[in-house]
């Protein structure tokens, strides 16, 4: 019996730059509520402007860029579209990550001058 050699999954680890541009995806305060909401489940545009306060544009416009990285997908429903995670515990495995770190390190990103929480400029 001849045996079949068949190509393991692609399992090699990506380079840092692949890492970087995942972590600049989830780095907008938008794109990362519009993921967090949709951990309850599929939502249309005008459910998320709605739940979440934001504008149709803004919505729309990182949904896209959420579908272009693979972080979401949609299917019509009548003239609109559903959106979903693509890989809801993967992410949910990375958000629980950033949350254990961000206690370990006492959320110390917030106050880092280069990355933190921008402090508004009241008039």
């Amino acid at each position: 019996m001849l045996a079949i050699e068949t190509e393991p999954p692609d399992t090699e680890v990506q380079p840092p730059d692949a890492a970087a541009c995942l972590f600049r995806g989830l780095g907008d305060l938008s794109r990362l509520t519009i993921l967090r909401h949709l951990t309850l489940g599929e939502h249309r545009v005008v459910d998320l402007t709605e739940h979440l306060g934001l504008a149709q544009s803004t919505v729309s416009k990182h949904l896209a860029c959420l579908r272009e990285c693979g972080l979401v997908t949609s299917r019509p429903q009548g003239r609109a579209s559903v959106f979903r995670l693509a890989h809801p515990e993967a992410l949910a495995e990375v958000l629980g990550a950033a949350e254990r770190l961000l206690a370990l390190t006492g959320h110390a990103v917030v106050r880092c001058p280069t990355y933190g929480a921008r402090e508004e400029v009241t008039a």
